[in-house]
């Protein structure tokens, strides 16, 4: 992937160098960064995300998570293109989606093509090679053996600091005793696997062969029922995506019980990049598993 100085040195070193950025038109891109289509004067187009220059680092880790996922071959996933700063702006430059019409079984073959990616093979340790983000926030993804010692050094523990401030005595109590606690809570999967790490409705798009990309990762290798648990967290896929994935990748009895167990880190993180909205939650999940 090209590491460039400027957006329009970028182009010129992927297209050729008589190819500008004929047309800049802003588009939806999430709660934190700019997102634009560029058209560019060969007639191809490209995505580009921007935001200050200092989160450099947060686009180079979403471009190695999404070179991570595209390395399995199992679900659509767009190619980074280029990282850069020209000092005044970081940028990430990837292909451009144009999307088709959904086809009729869009559901089945996300499902489907997730669980492939749970089961493709991955890193033997949970973890990534390089910390990267969820959203704008640090991701810890230090390399260990234990699936329950990782979620809770690298996934609660992390978030608790952050939110510290913003939990009263009870909750604190309560998710301290739940980190101590999480080697019964949370068993050692049979298999690892590389997971997305911030699958909700809104980092799945249609693209080009009417099927389901995904986009945004925050990946790291874990366990896919923290991946599930996540794609439930804001109302959930339809029944038939579910249908489809245990069919490849079957879904074990107990996940229910920990489903909003897995989905505290994401709740944590809520809290502290947004505010007191989550708050409620938070506690009610502490007080759950307490």
């Amino acid at each position: 992937m090209l590491k460039s100085n400027s957006i329009s040195e970028a182009i010129s070193a992927l297209f050729g160098p008589s190819v500008t950025v004929a047309d800049r038109q802003r588009v939806s891109g999430g709660d934190i960064n700019r997102a634009y289509r560029l058209e560019l004067s060969n007639g191809e187009c490209v995505f580009l995300k921007c935001n200050r220059p200092d989160l450099l680092a947060m686009f180079t880790a979403e471009a190695e998570g999404l070179k991570a996922l595209r390395a399995t071959g199992t679900i659509g996933v767009p190619e980074p293109l280029a990282v850069g700063t020209d000092g005044t702006e970081a940028f990430l430059i990837m292909e451009h989606l144009t999307p088709a019409p959904r086809r009729a079984d869009y559901w089945e073959a996300f499902g489907r093509e997730l669980a492939m990616l749970h089961r493709a093979k991955c890193e033997t340790s949970f973890g990534f090679p390089k910390d990267n983000y969820i959203g704008s926030t640090p991701q810890q993804n230090t390399p260990m053996d234990s699936w329950a010692a990782f979620f809770r050094e690298c996934r609660l523990i992390p978030q608790m600091k952050l939110a510290w401030r913003l939990l009263d005595e009870r909750s604190r109590r309560n998710l301290t005793h739940i980190t101590a606690r999480l080697d019964a809570l949370l068993p050692e999967p049979s298999f690892l696997s590389l997971i997305h790490g911030d699958l909700w409705s809104g980092n799945a798009v249609c693209g080009p062969d009417g099927k389901a990309w995904i986009i945004d990762p925050a990946a790291y290798v874990g366990h896919f029922e923290a991946e599930l648990a996540m794609t439930e967290l804001f109302g959930g896929f339809p029944a038939r995506f579910y249908q489809s994935y245990n069919e490849i990748n079957p879904i074990n009895n107990g996940y229910s019980t920990r489903r909003d167990l897995y989905n505290l880190y994401h709740l944590l993180n809520h809290l502290n990049l947004f505010g007191l909205p989550y708050l409620a939650e938070v506690k009610a999940v502490a007080d759950h598993y307490a």
